[in-house]
């Protein structure tokens, strides 16, 4: 039997995503993304520690609150939310959820994998987080698993030199040039993609993102690919990074991780 490997579950700690104009969307993680994997995680025996930037109780994205994202099983549903609430995840005052800054205190080398869900949240901070870039480093230098789906592989940019002054100039629509450097440069991955940002636009009540995270990783210097088709799942192994384009791709994105543990 493997041993028990140690999962960082890195969410978003902001509950909503400053759109084009004046325009605000709530959001967070989406359900079937953070509890799909961490259901997988916790029957494999795994164990997970659950991290935020500054260690605040995460938000779920109302909209991921729905069976079409389990395959239409209400009971899945059903189940899954309860183990969210079994583990106080979005409890603001029981949250067992950790910050950053705890994590570099506890040591790096401590855990065995990173995995960040996705829903719009992650293009408010993980983006551009100087204590997301330096852990994603260490784990890359490390070649330690490092997985994340749908709009959670943006967090990569936080690897960036300059993340800061490259995701301004993304948000204000403005050129943008390759970096000279990026420690994914070249790397095979996928994102939620520009056509499935398009055609759910209108979850976002009407609102425009400031960018796409599909261009975002492609200027930084990303080899995209995506499905043939808008929806179906699409994951993407490179060296220790493994992506997922989309919620259907957050069960494959597990397997995934599973699957190196046993290796």
């Amino acid at each position: 039997m493997a041993l028990a490997e140690n999962i960082l579950v890195i969410m978003s700690d902001q509950d909503h995503l400053k759109l084009k104009g004046t325009d605000v969307y709530q959001t967070g993680f989406y359900l079937n993304e953070l509890m799909a994997p961490v259901r997988m995680f916790l029957d494999a025996g795994h164990e997970l520690t659950f991290v935020t930037p500054k260690g605040l109780a995460p938000s779920m994205d109302k909209v991921s609150d729905n069976a079409m994202f389990f395959g239409g099983n209400e009971q899945a549903l059903k189940e899954h939310k309860s183990l969210l609430n079994s583990l106080k995840l979005i409890d603001r005052v029981e949250s067992p959820v950790i910050s950053l800054s705890r994590v570099e205190q506890i040591g790096y080398d401590h855990f065995d994998a990173i995995y960040v869900p996705g829903g719009h949240a992650p293009m408010n901070d993980l983006l551009k987080d100087k204590q997301m870039g330096t852990l994603l480093t260490y784990f890359h230098n490390n070649q330690k698993v490092t997985a994340l789906v749908c709009h959670g592989p943006i967090a990569l940019l936080s690897t960036l030199p300059n993340a800061q002054q490259f995701v301004t100039s993304l948000q204000a629509g403005k050129s943008t040039d390759k970096p000279n450097s990026w420690i994914y440069n070249d790397y095979k991955m996928t994102v939620f993609s520009n056509k499935e940002e398009l055609a759910s636009q209108g979850w976002l009540g009407g609102g425009e993102m400031k960018f796409y995270p599909q261009n975002g990783l492609q200027l930084a210097g990303g080899k995209y690919s995506q499905s043939t088709d808008i929806w179906y799942p699409h994951v993407v192994s490179d060296r220790e990074l493994i992506t997922g384009q989309n919620p259907a791709s957050a069960v494959a994105v597990a397997q995934e991780i599973l699957s190196r543990f046993d290796k």
